[in-house]
């Protein structure tokens, strides 16, 4: 699978968004690259020359769109926040019963970890280095999902007591089975392990009747 990635609007301060298609390039080499950098060495390893090195992007550049390091970081941040919805939410959303969906979308998710494995560390280590950007990717994806649950409700798709404690339950769920068959291994089929999470879903773990 291959993620087509653009630039969001919230992503820099407004003074600082591309307003050219090359800049949007610029930019999107500089967030790949921090990705990487990253991913590899950590945050406090890392340097705004090593990430603009690997961008093969001039230094100079960088300080067009980016004040530091840190505010780099909390852009990336949000950037691969954006990437997960972007990727998992439509296919979600394109399937007419929600359970299916929800189905489809871990498959998605855990085919998108496998790709960028750097997204756990990135985000893990933003509790640290930011904890604001980390709350805010968890928080923000939690306040999507209570609104595509209860839009899935008030179609009959779902029972109607859905509330934020079943959303954080299902993304808190999807997050440990992307870190154990997305980055520690990848021996399970990801539509075998969304199938098992789709059943545990639907039926629970109660005994068959």
């Amino acid at each position: 699978m291959t993620t087509q990635r653009g630039i969001s609007a919230t992503m820099t301060p407004a003074a600082k968004t591309p307003r050219t298609e090359r800049g949007r390039k610029t930019l999107r080499l500089l967030l790949d690259a921090a990705a990487a950098e990253f991913g590899e060495k950590g945050f406090h390893e890392s340097s705004v020359v090593s990430i603009t090195q690997r961008a093969g992007v001039a230094l100079g550049s960088f300080y067009t769109y980016f004040d530091s390091k840190d505010s780099l970081f909390r852009a990336l941040v949000k950037d691969m926040s954006a990437q997960v919805r972007n990727t998992v939410g439509p296919v979600i959303a394109a399937e007419p019963d929600r359970l299916h969906g929800e189905r489809k979308g871990l498959a998605e998710f855990l085919s998108f970890v496998r790709q960028h494995k750097e997204l756990y560390r990135i985000i893990d280590e933003a509790e640290f280095v930011d904890p604001a950007s980390y709350r805010a990717h968890y928080e923000n994806t939690v306040e999507g999902y209570v609104a595509s649950l209860k839009d899935a409700a008030d179609k009959g798709q779902l029972r109607g007591d859905v509330e934020e404690v079943h959303a954080w339950a299902i993304v808190g769920m999807n997050v440990f089975l992307g870190l154990r068959y997305g980055v520690m291994g990848e021996d399970r089929d990801v539509n075998d392990v969304a199938d098992i999470a789709s059943d545990l879903l639907t039926n629970g773990l109660k005994l068959p009747t």
